[in-house]
């Protein structure tokens, strides 16, 4: 069977440090994964070493069956990979739309005007297909309503969403969403939870990185643990909540 992610013996050392160590997991199309661990745990940089953010030590990725291991984040995005980022990439002196729009130019071949003279080159039929995918992205997360604002001037609860819909508008096959509850109080939280579940529902493979256990809990089909950076734990929630690696690693006893 061909995962549509497939993750082999990866490995990421930082000097003396392996934040990632031998790590082999799978996400298959469709499905709904947790990425969960203590702080330290190396989940970030595995996030970062599936997106072509880090250069991965040992070990392999491929995505739909196909190798990516070694490519740029440009071209990892361009094969339906997008995500999110733990701590917000916003452009706040740029409008709502243009910050979403940046997703859609990123998605996109540029083409030779494209190259010559800016992302935005390319004629009339590729600027309607960049606004089209960004009006689609706004509409998905509820900001249509904001898209002339400056980003600066969004709370700190849309600007969560704006960042989602960036990504979306990648119209990727599968989506990363690294610690998306981050600041967020417990009604912001739990409508968050419902958003990812209505994602999901279209068809969108996604994987999230999140501290908050009741919406991993609440909405993941199955949680994959590290710790120090290795894998001790991949099942479904109540399992993952019973097993004993889990229970030491989180709380420092001998389940």
């Amino acid at each position: 069977m061909t995962h549509l992610l497939d993750i082999r013996n990866v490995s990421r050392r930082f000097g003396g440090v392996l934040a990632v160590n031998d790590v082999t997991g799978h996400v298959d199309e469709g499905e709904l994964v947790g990425l969960i661990g203590p702080n330290g745990a190396g989940k970030t940089t595995l996030f970062n070493l599936i997106s072509g953010f880090t250069p991965l030590s040992s070990g392999t990725v491929s995505f739909d069956g196909k190798t990516i291991s070694g490519l740029k984040t440009n071209q990892v995005a361009r094969l339906g990979i997008s995500r999110t980022f733990q701590n917000l990439r916003v452009f706040p002196n740029m409008s709502v739309f243009d910050n979403v729009s940046v997703g859609a130019v990123g998605a996109l071949p540029q083409g030779a005007l494209g190259a010559l003279f800016g992302s935005f080159a390319g004629g009339g039929a590729r600027s309607a297909e960049i606004s089209r995918r960004t009006w689609e992205a706004l509409e998905a997360v509820g900001l249509t309503h904001v898209a002339g604002e400056l980003a600066a001037n969004l709370p700190y609860g849309q600007r969560k969403y704006l960042e989602i819909a960036r990504a979306l508008a990648m119209q990727p096959r599968f989506l990363i969403l690294d610690e998306p509850a981050a600041g967020l109080n417990d009604t912001e939280t739990r409508a968050l939870a419902d958003f990812i579940k209505r994602l999901h529902g279209t068809g969108l493979t996604i994987m999230l990185v999140e501290h908050d256990m009741t919406l991993v809990m609440s909405i993941c089909q199955r949680i994959l643990v590290l710790a120090s950076g290795r894998k001790i734990a991949d099942g479904p929630p109540d399992a993952i909540r019973r097993d004993p690696a889990v229970l030491e690693a989180y709380l420092g006893v001998d389940a």
